[in-house]
């Protein structure tokens, strides 16, 4: 009797210590050494956020900490197929407006998402290129305005995600509530503020209700893409939670880490039919 209750005890404990570590064992399963990442940061005409530096040295402290490789440019001529191709994930820290010069460029980005590579958006790149239909499908909105910077509260949705899986139900944060227009339908959303918890009511949109999108992510044509609209202040990259929430989503991001399939890229130009 007495070794079944230390067998059940046992088994009990395994599972436990299993489920406290779900990150970890997701983790586990890509090979950080081959894992190369983009952070680009360019910014067009407009506000530019002072979070920029921030967010780089926070990337650049994670990837030191879990064995990945960071490149940090703000230079659009880099978007060539050949250039993207050597990229597991490409992260658009705060970009903002028009963040290319040319078409090509523009195509090079299409053709690393069809074939099959990892996109993740930080706090204001879902300001970016806010007239072309394609890159507002594939973040997965566009912005439209944010309340005041002030306390506010967001709600898991998806505690099975790994960018959000070690949070509280109720993760308290002090930055700006982004609203979003265009949305895309198919977004798999993981975080949204509670707009009840707002100090001031008349700040969000009539067509929200109690609760609006934060964070997401979703498969789109080709490609994996995960986005957090939190991160306006410089500090929020610095805190333990964050960070895990950004490498969660490089994690959902990079999946599979299946090989780039250039085969798949068929994009012709920039202004081609949305798949839905």
């Amino acid at each position: 009797m007495i070794k079944r209750l230390f067998a059940i005890i046992a088994l009990f404990l395994f599972v436990l210590i299993c489920s406290s570590n779900k990150s970890a064992v997701i983790a586990d399963k890509i090979n950080w050494k081959k894992v190369h990442v983009l952070v680009y940061s360019k910014n067009g005409k407009g506000f530019v956020h002072d979070n920029i530096p921030a967010a780089i040295a926070s990337i650049k402290q994670i990837a030191a900490r879990i064995g990945f490789t960071v490149d940090v440019s703000d230079d659009p001529s880099l978007f060539t197929d050949d250039n993207l191709k050597k990229y597991n994930v490409l992260i658009f820290n705060n970009t903002n407006n028009d963040v290319f010069d040319t078409d090509d460029q523009k195509l090079a980005l299409m053709h690393y998402i069809e074939a099959g590579g990892g996109f993740v958006g930080l706090h204001s790149a879902t300001g970016t290129e806010r007239n072309w239909a394609w890159f507002k499908r594939m973040i997965g909105a566009s912005f439209q305005h944010h309340a005041h910077h002030q306390p506010f509260k967001e709600i898991i949705i998806d505690s099975t995600n790994v960018s959000v899986s070690f949070l509280p139900h109720i993760w308290e944060q002090v930055d700006e509530c982004y609203f979003f227009k265009e949305v895309n339908p198919d977004l798999h959303v993981l975080l949204v503020h509670d707009l009840s918890t707002l100090l001031d009511d008349k700040e969000k949109p009539d067509f929200y209700g109690a609760s609006s999108p934060s964070a997401w992510c979703h498969e789109f044509d080709g490609g994996r893409e995960w986005y957090t609209s939190l991160g306006h202040d410089s500090t929020t990259y610095f805190k333990p939670d964050f960070q895990k929430h950004i490498l969660g989503g490089i994690e959902w991001a990079i999946g599979k880490n299946k090989a780039l399939d250039y085969g798949k890229a068929h994009a012709k130009k920039v202004d081609e039919a949305l798949p839905y």
